[in-house]
């Protein structure tokens, strides 16, 4: 056998059937890619070799819409792109059990996101900081000049601040510029600042800047949701009890808080692909604030009310836009966008939250009642039929099978499958 090399000469040059072609040699014989890769659904083709390097196609993942949301008095659509099965349905769920007490309710804390401009070797630390804070005007002249657009839409530098922190090799002063980026995500703008006035501050410093970049940790970009459940929406008293008891499991013990986190990222994650927003700087910035305080803590809080009721909160950063990026140039995005008939970075960010409050209260439930894995596999027995090689109406038929027999497994679904084609 030949040995392969990754080593592609030119494989960025080459058109993409070119490269489509060029992948031939890595594939088994018999399997071929060309229908599978040619195949971009809502997205041309062209626009696919525009958005990444060496593209060859795309990866389709699968879009729903949440209902029965209530947000801030609002009837509201969710679109949601998630591979994982019960997701959507748990959402709404959630949210058709609390929409008698009025949905959700939201707060928003506005579009401030920090860039962080590193300099290192400063002699004297401390007069350096005052230096920066005292020319702050110089510094928004210089920074504001990057995107004129963006400060007559009300947005640009806000503030400055100056942290000093005790590396391994000595003092380090980090500047943080606070740029309020509107309907933003606002990457390019703030990454854009901190290069053009890093030099500026090293040379007031007599310091060397190092790092320039945006920080993830969106802590000036909080957004809440709360929402009441009616103990006979969630199953009665002793069902509120439970679940309080559960999630005061995710309180007191990180190696929980992360799973029960990562619950709630299901549903924001889902609805922050859907619109073409960044999945990963929400999700490092979601589990960054969880471990702000030094210990790992859920973003959801849970309470009982005075007439019994169960009650939840969520405060999550969600630095989230509904111009540029993909959510300009994506059609499923701005499809998206138009579903949820938002119209601002605040209104989405909003949605967003209520649906993680959503998403953990459906999740809470589960566990502490029937188990997660009772609604999960169910919802999960059709993608499991298709594994097992059914098709057409043979999907339905042998999920439903494996439903009422209990076992939801490939080997029952491929049982199954063999005694009805038999």
């Amino acid at each position: 056998m030949t040995k392969r090399s990754s080593r592609l000469s030119g494989f960025a040059t080459l058109s993409r059937d070119e490269r489509i072609a060029a992948l031939s040699e890595w594939l088994p014989e018999g399997v071929d890619a060309s229908d599978i890769l040619n195949e971009t659904g809502a997205l041309p083709g062209e626009l696919v070799e525009r958005m990444v390097e060496n593209a060859i196609g795309v990866m389709p993942v699968p879009l729903g819409v949440a209902t029965n949301m209530i947000v801030d008095g609002k009837d509201v659509l969710v679109p949601m792109a998630t591979e994982e099965s019960s997701v959507i349905a748990a959402v709404g769920n959630a949210a058709k059990r609390c929409r008698a007490a009025g949905g959700f309710r939201t707060s928003y804390a506005g579009s401030l996101t920090i860039a962080q401009v590193q300099i290192l070797d400063v002699a004297d630390p401390h007069r350096a900081r005052l230096e920066i804070l005292r020319r702050f005007e110089e510094i928004r002249d210089v920074c504001n000049q990057v995107d004129p657009m963006l400060v007559d839409l009300g947005g640009g530098l806000r503030d400055v601040e100056v942290r000093l922190l005790d590396g391994r090799h000595g003092t380090m002063v980090v500047v943080h510029l606070i740029v309020d980026t509107k309907d933003a995500m606002g990457a390019n703008a703030v990454n854009t600042m901190a290069e053009r006035i890093a030099p500026v501050l090293a040379g007031w410093t007599g310091g060397r800047s190092l790092l320039r970049i945006l920080s993830n940790l969106a802590d000036r970009r909080l957004t809440r949701a709360e929402a009441v459940w009616p103990a006979t929406e969630v199953g009665g008293a002793a069902v509120v009890d439970t679940m309080l008891e559960a999630a005061d499991f995710a309180v007191v013990d990180p190696y929980r808080a992360a799973t029960h986190n990562k619950g709630i990222m299901n549903g924001v994650s889902a609805v922050v692909l859907a619109t073409g927003n960044d999945t990963r700087a929400i999700e490092a910035g979601a589990h960054a604030y969880a471990g702000q305080s030094g210990h790992y803590s859920p973003l959801t809080r849970w309470e009982k009310t005075e007439s019994g009721d169960l009650a939840g909160s969520i405060e999550i950063p969600l630095s989230l836009g509904i111009v540029g990026g993909a959510t300009r140039i994506h059609p499923v995005a701005r499809l998206a966008l138009a579903i949820m008939g938002t119209d601002s970075a605040e209104a989405l960010s909003r949605c967003v939250a209520a649906v993680g409050l959503a998403q953990n209260f459906s999740a809470v439930r589960a566990l502490a009642t029937d188990g997660i894995q009772k609604g999960h596999m169910a919802l999960h027995a059709q993608n499991i039929a298709i594994a097992a090689g059914a098709e057409g109406d043979e999907i339905m038929r042998v999920a439903d099978a494996m439903k009422a027999s209990g076992e939801i497994n490939e080997r029952a679904a491929k049982t199954l499958l063999a005694d009805m084609r038999a």
